[in-house]
């Protein structure tokens, strides 16, 4: 059973998507990094990238993270170096 986002989780989910796409700054929508996780399991809710749907899911292999993640970090960086990315833009704008 899924576990249900906490107040904090959706206000940090929502932040991060409002920086746009990391790519193409875009209108951006959530990606819950999987690097370090198990099959089927799906990163915390604080662990999670700003992509526009084309560089999320929709673009083809090396354009979309879901069509070639080695590929697509190759490209953009991997996630745990866009992770940081992401906390340090959360700081100068929300802190």
């Amino acid at each position: 059973m899924k576990k249900k986002a906490t107040q904090k989780e959706i206000l940090h989910m929502s932040r991060v998507a409002s920086l746009g796409c990391l790519i193409c700054g875009d209108a951006a929508e959530i990606h819950h990094v999987r690097t370090g996780m198990g099959m089927g399991l799906r990163a915390p809710n604080t662990m999670v990238l700003p992509l526009c749907p084309y560089h999320h899911r929709n673009g083809g292999h090396g354009v979309a993270i879901h069509a070639g993640k080695k590929t697509w970090e190759e490209k953009f960086g991997t996630e745990l170096e866009l992770i940081q990315k992401v906390n340090q833009m959360l700081n100068v704008l929300f802190l």
